[in-house]
């Protein structure tokens, strides 16, 4: 088995991955919460945040306020739906659209059996996960993402299940802003730390 990438992009730092969890467990919320819940100064608080920002992880939006007082800035996660869309998200999605559209022209055997809308969530679910640090291997039929080895393997026990949680939450996002009949289930437990695999669903299915 080869080994693991190590974890990149946006969230490669375990600090953001908390920020995150926080931020999708419960929005919005204020640098204030998240230096509480933290512990992080609201500097790196908020260098943090920008970067999920421009990940399309977070959106962030002006406290409306009915009382005197300078507004906060409020942190809500992006969960692709119509209130909680990122715009960094929707041209990212657009664009592995189009890439996957292309490759489908020039190689019509890649082309899937779900659907122009379910494919094209894979397009975008495939180049989310690349910029993340996984190697996701789909399997169609089974509606499978395997992600083995997981870039994330080598973290202490008690943080797997933040991560797992964190990822699958991304995922939901990432295939709920594209739009399509697919969604992101429940990842399988796994034999052994290097195993990942996401079990997807189709709308309306059990």
């Amino acid at each position: 088995m080869s080994s693991a990438r190590p974890a990149c992009g946006p969230i490669s730092t375990y600090s953001r991955v908390q920020i995150l969890h926080l931020v999708q467990s419960r929005s919005p919320r204020t640098i204030g919460d998240l230096c509480d819940a933290t512990g992080l100064h609201q500097n790196t608080i908020r260098e943090h945040l920008q970067r999920l920002i421009e990940g399309g992880y977070i959106i962030a939006s002006t406290e409306r306020r009915t009382t005197r007082g300078r507004p906060r800035t409020l942190y809500s996660a992006a969960t692709g739906t119509p209130e909680a869309s990122s715009d960094v998200a929707r041209e990212k999605i657009s664009a592995a659209a189009r890439r996957g559209d292309l490759m489908r022209r020039a190689l019509p055997q890649t082309a899937s059996d779900l659907g122009t809308e379910a494919a094209h969530q894979l397009d975008a679910l495939i180049e989310h996960l690349e910029e993340s640090g996984f190697e996701p291997v789909i399997d169609d039929d089974q509606l499978t993402v395997d992600l083995t080895p997981c870039p994330h393997a080598a973290a202490r026990p008690e943080d797997r299940p933040v991560l797992c949680r964190v990822h699958l939450g991304l995922m939901q996002g990432v295939l709920t802003q594209a739009g399509g009949p697919l969604a992101a289930d429940f990842v399988q437990e796994p034999a052994v730390p290097e195993e990942c695999t996401v079990q997807l669903r189709l709308a309306g299915a059990a």
